[in-house]
């Protein structure tokens, strides 16, 4: 017996495609003219998981095969091949293996979401410093953020991690220098223990770079300019990222001593970075006004700095 001819087959290939796409039942029967007689038959269509591997006659029932692997048909047919098995995409993983009744299906792998308008999966929505995360995001949907709400924070860009509460200074018995905002905790200070205003203000220096967004060719400059003791210098920083740079700054914050951060807003301003630089020196000497006052006039209350550091 002949097979359907090539236009024809073609034709319901892309019919089953369909089909699936849409949801639709084919048929159970197929109608062909009987080469013998030349009469009409209403032939069985093939079960799902085979093709047409032979039309039916007067004398002969339509002849099944079962797909081959790497090869499905979801529905009833009579096509004379099976579907080839889809290939997932940039991004996908397979969810669902295919089979010779189905076809894979494929979701975005971890880390990414699925835009139906670009047929695409994208890489989950950091929330940046001053925001947290209210719903994770997931193979089909992305990360939804939220500014943190009073008295909490967060330093850092993350697709998981929630704004985290200010700690008091008051539970510890000490004094609050700073008063958090929503990049950054609170900063203590005990009194009969002091230190230079430029070591509290080391604490968010890193977060400080983090939030306060600036572009990459002049943080480049900047951690150029870092001050150190050290004789050797660092290697260039032409082709570092953003993320290399910051841990950069927190590398060279963790050993600055006090005199080498008190330089740091001088040299954002020198560098064309000033709206940073003066924020930075404006944090700084937030800090040294209220050290002087809480720990010099005064051991017996806490100061409201929101006014002084909006």
């Amino acid at each position: 017996m002949e097979f359907l001819n090539l236009s024809t087959e073609l034709f319901i290939l892309l019919s089953v495609r369909s089909w699936l796409v849409n949801g639709v039942t084919s048929s159970l029967t197929y109608e062909v003219t009987d080469p013998i007689t030349g009469t009409s038959l209403q032939c069985d269509s093939c079960p799902p998981g085979t093709f047409l591997r032979a039309r039916c006659s007067s004398v002969k029932k339509s002849d099944c095969a079962p797909c081959p692997e790497g090869t499905f048909t979801e529905l009833s047919n009579y096509i004379g091949r099976c579907l080839r098995c889809g290939i997932c995409g940039r991004n996908q993983v397979v969810k669902k293996e295919c089979t010779a009744t189905s076809d894979c299906q494929c979701e975005c792998k971890q880390g990414y979401f699925y835009r139906q308008d670009y047929d695409m999966c994208f890489r989950h929505r950091e929330c940046p410093s001053g925001q947290g995360v209210i719903t994770k995001g997931t193979p089909e949907r992305d990360t939804v953020c939220g500014i943190c709400s009073v008295g909490t924070f967060s330093d850092i860009s993350s697709t998981d991690q929630n704004c985290t509460q200010h700690k008091s200074c008051s539970d510890a018995g000490l004094q609050v220098v700073m008063k958090g905002a929503i990049w950054h905790d609170s900063l203590c200070a005990n009194c009969s223990n002091l230190k230079d205003g430029a070591e509290y203000l080391k604490e968010i220096v890193p977060a400080f770079f983090i939030h306060h967004k600036i572009k990459i060719k002049r943080l480049r400059r900047v951690v150029n300019k870092l001050p150190s003791d050290n004789i050797r210098k660092q290697e260039g920083t032409l082709e570092l990222s953003f993320s290399e740079l910051h841990s950069r700054i927190s590398s060279w914050v963790s050993s600055a001593t006090p005199m080498q951060i008190r330089q740091l807003p001088a040299i954002l301003i020198k560098l064309r970075a000033s709206h940073a630089g003066e924020k930075l020196q404006k944090k700084l000497n937030g800090i040294d006004k209220n050290l002087l006052k809480l720990c010099h006039l005064g051991h017996d209350r806490e100061v409201d700095l929101s006014s002084i550091f909006a």
